[in-house]
């Protein structure tokens, strides 16, 4: 146990980092943070079979069984050959399964099997497991905090590539570069 101050608080093991960060630290940090937690989660999955980005297909089907590939790669933010590549190996796998589509036979949908409705709990804990990781040490208000702050920075990246995919008025077949 840690020693008590004269106010009666304990002192921490851990020290909290001092060093003053800048804005020209946030690219760096988060997107290390984000590989790191991406190397911790793909390590857990593989218990259960399932490489990296394969979990966000089995949760988006188990959210909404029946989508497109183009469907799934658009809610995934990845390009459409990415998704087919993976859903091919999924279901080489045993977790997914394409059928054409009851109302309109030219679509082809991908459901999830029963091994892939069984493998949902096993990504739940392996990201509980990440996610406990990753914010020890952590209040519940830095944690709700820090949600808060992601979600922020991905809306406002979200906009700008909302934007940047816009044509010009004057020149459709131009893509805007930058923000005005």
């Amino acid at each position: 146990m840690g020693k008590k101050h004269k106010d009666g608080k304990k002192n921490k093991s851990k020290k909290k980092d001092q060093t003053e960060y800048t804005l020209v630290d946030l690219s760096p940090a988060l997107t290390q943070a984000a590989r790191s937690m991406r190397t911790v989660l793909s390590r857990n999955l593989l218990e259960s079979g399932l490489y990296a980005g394969q979990d966000g297909v089995i949760l988006s089907l188990a959210e909404s069984d029946g989508m497109t590939a183009g469907g799934l790669a658009q809610k995934l933010g990845v390009k459409a050959p990415t998704m087919t590549r993976t859903i091919g190996r999924m279901e080489a796998q045993g977790f997914l399964e394409r059928k054409p589509d009851a109302e309109d036979a030219r679509l082809t949908k991908v459901y999830l099997t029963e091994l892939g409705r069984g493998s949902v709990q096993g990504i739940e804990m392996a990201a509980s497991a990440c996610d406990r990781l990753a914010t020890q040490e952590f209040s519940e208000k830095e944690i709700r905090n820090l949600v808060r702050l992601l979600k922020a920075i991905d809306a406002n990246l979200q906009a700008e590539a909302i934007h940047i995919e816009e044509p010009d008025e004057d020149f459709p077949e131009r893509r805007i570069a930058s923000a005005d």
